[in-house]
């Protein structure tokens, strides 16, 4: 929940997607655990594989990185084969955990309906839902990028109302930028979480002022702080970056000074 006088929070999210093993996990936790444990001012998570949850419970605990998943059922229990309910998030330590990836929604054929679901069955077991939004290349070009954003917004507060994202986190991830070494500028990004803000601020602008919104299409160590420094982006939503421990650490750095000009 929202305190008075309290300023938005800045986030650095990495995102493993499938990748990692125990062996490659330890050193980079190990590695990530040491190098962000002076920065206090970001929030550092990484939201791993459902197989690794265990290991990243035992080896970020006491630790300033909070972990999270990558998806979750909106089912509490049943005869669901391969499906991860809340509860057994919630069993391993998960703060957080991405709802609605461009990923899921192109390549797993997930809907604004399925999404929404998730997004509430995470909030109803403590768990902070990061929602995901963004819009293709040729969506972009056919500037269809509002339209499809505010749908995708809108099938949470068409839903719950606004004052369900007072416990959310918000990402704008463009399919054209995401793993393609071509991020969306500053000012392009800027441009679109502006409009995100504005869109939920017709509804509750205390809401609009408070939730974090990130980032994420090709975020690296080099355009981070540029990012980070707009008045509408709260950090970044990390794929290939939060892979490389040094490269990771550098966008936290980034997401800390972007916190401390604010």
């Amino acid at each position: 929940m929202f305190e008075a006088g309290q300023k938005r929070r800045k986030f650095a999210v990495g995102n493993w997607k499938m990748n990692g093993s125990i062996a490659t996990n330890k050193a980079l936790l190990e590695k990530l655990a040491a190098g962000v444990k002076d920065f206090h001012d970001a929030d550092c998570v990484v939201c791993v594989p459902y197989p690794y949850l265990c290991q990243a419970q035992q080896l970020l605990q006491g630790s300033n990185i909070a972990w999270g998943a990558q998806n979750i059922c909106s089912t509490k229990n049943g005869a669901l084969t391969g499906a991860v309910a809340p509860h057994m998030l919630v069993d391993y330590g998960c703060r957080h955990v991405l709802i609605g990836h461009s990923e899921r929604r192109s390549q797993f054929h997930e809907t604004d309906d399925t999404a929404a679901a998730r997004f509430l069955a995470a909030q109803e077991a403590g768990i902070t839902p990061i929602f995901c939004m963004g819009e293709s290349a040729d969506e972009r070009d056919s500037d269809w990028t509002e339209y499809i954003v505010g749908r995708q917004l809108d099938s949470l507060i068409r839903r719950f109302g606004p004052y369900v994202l007072k416990n959310a986190i918000l990402a704008y991830e463009p399919l054209w930028a995401v793993g393609s070494d071509q991020p969306a500028t500053p000012e392009q990004a800027q441009e679109v979480h502006a409009f995100i803000r504005k869109r939920i601020a017709r509804c509750d602008a205390e809401v609009a002022a408070r939730v974090p919104i990130l980032y994420g299409g090709s975020v690296t160590a080099a355009n981070a702080l540029g990012l980070f420094s707009m008045p509408d982006i709260d950090g970044g939503l990390i794929g290939r970056a939060s892979l490389k421990a040094e490269e990771f650490i550098a966008i936290t750095r980034a997401a800390n000074q972007a916190a401390a000009r604010n």
